[in-house]
C-alpha cells in the first residue's frame, strides 16, 4: 500500500507537527481558518472528535464548514446535507478540505424518455 504524502509530508508527521509549522504547509483558505481561530459550533465538534477518537464511533454534525484536519483521518462523520445525514469516512487525501465538498446536497437529474401522453404531440397516432 501507497502512503499518502501531503506536501512531502506523511498523516503521521502532520499530525505530530505543531500549529506553526502545519500553517506554513497549507493554503491561504486553510491559514486563514487557522489564523481567525475555529467557531464555537467548530470547537464543539473538536472536542466530540477528540471523545470519539477512542471508540472509532460515527460522530453527527451540521457543520459543513469546518476543515478536516490529520487527526480525523479513520474516522466516519455523519454530516448533513440538509435532509439527511451522510456518512463519510475520512481518508488521508481529504485533509485541509472541508467536510461539507463529501456531503452533496442535490442528487443529478436523470431524465427518463418521455411517456404515452407526455406532450400534446406524444397523443398523435397516425392511421395507417
Amino acid at each position: 500500500m501507497e502512503t499518502y504524502l501531503f506536501r512531502g509530508k506523511t498523516i503521521e508527521q502532520l499530525k505530530a507537527m505543531p500549529k506553526e509549522e502545519l500553517v506554513k504547509l497549507v493554503n491561504a483558505d486553510a491559514r486563514r481558518v487557522f489564523k481567525r481561530g475555529f467557531s464555537p459550533e467548530e470547537k464543539t465538534l473538536l472536542e466530540k472528535i477528540e471523545k470519539k477518537m477512542k471508540n472509532k464511533k460515527t460522530i453527527k454534525t451540521h457543520v459543513r464548514e469546518m476543515l478536516i484536519l490529520p487527526n480525523f483521518v479513520g474516522l466516519t462523520i455523519n454530516i448533513h446535507n440538509g435532509k439527511e445525514f451522510v456518512p463519510v469516512e475520512i481518508k488521508p487525501n481529504m485533509v485541509f478540505h472541508r467536510l461539507g465538498e463529501y456531503a452533496l446536497t442535490t442528487k443529478q437529474v436523470k431524465h427518463g424518455s418521455p411517456g404515452l401522453r407526455a406532450t400534446r404531440s406524444s397523443g398523435f397516432v397516425p392511421i395507417k
